[in-house]
């Protein structure tokens, strides 16, 4: 059975194994991230394989906020180390049940994923036309 071990982040420390990184206070803990956040936790795993199905099994988990029952904390919510690793294994367990159609959620998460950040980009160009539009209007008639 592959391991993974789940750490505090910390800037300094650099890790050989493959990795990933999880925002661990706010409403979005959970989240995986490829880069280092304050605030997160370092996901270890023993190849890269393994990474991305830990990264893929964290991320559907924070997208169907499965993390929300865990959080604690009045002011800034967060949630504990040994309760995201918890779930993860969890988890696990049911993936290995059905690994075949694991990879194609994977698959189709990564197509949605794909999409989103393309609609998020024409999103981005329409309000920069828009502006464009308004400023050389105005600039028109001064």
């Amino acid at each position: 059975m592959q391991t993974f071990t789940v750490k505090s982040a910390s800037a300094k420390e650099e890790s050989q194994k493959p990795h990933f990184f999880v925002l661990n206070k706010g409403l979005n803990s959970g989240k995986p991230l490829s880069g280092y956040c304050p605030n997160s936790f370092r996901i270890e795993a023993e190849n890269e394989e393994f990474k991305e199905i830990l990264y893929w099994v964290s991320f559907a988990l924070w997208r169907a906020k499965a993390f929300h029952p865990y959080l604690i904390g009045s002011v800034i919510p967060f949630i504990r180390i040994r309760d995201y690793k918890q779930l993860i294994s969890e988890k696990l367990e049911i993936v290995k049940t059905s690994p075949a159609e694991f990879s194609e959620t994977v698959k189709q998460l990564r197509l949605i994923e794909l999409k989103e950040k393309q609609f998020m980009q024409n999103l981005q160009l329409i309000r920069e036309l828009k502006q464009a539009y308004v400023t050389k209007y105005f600039n028109k008639h001064r």
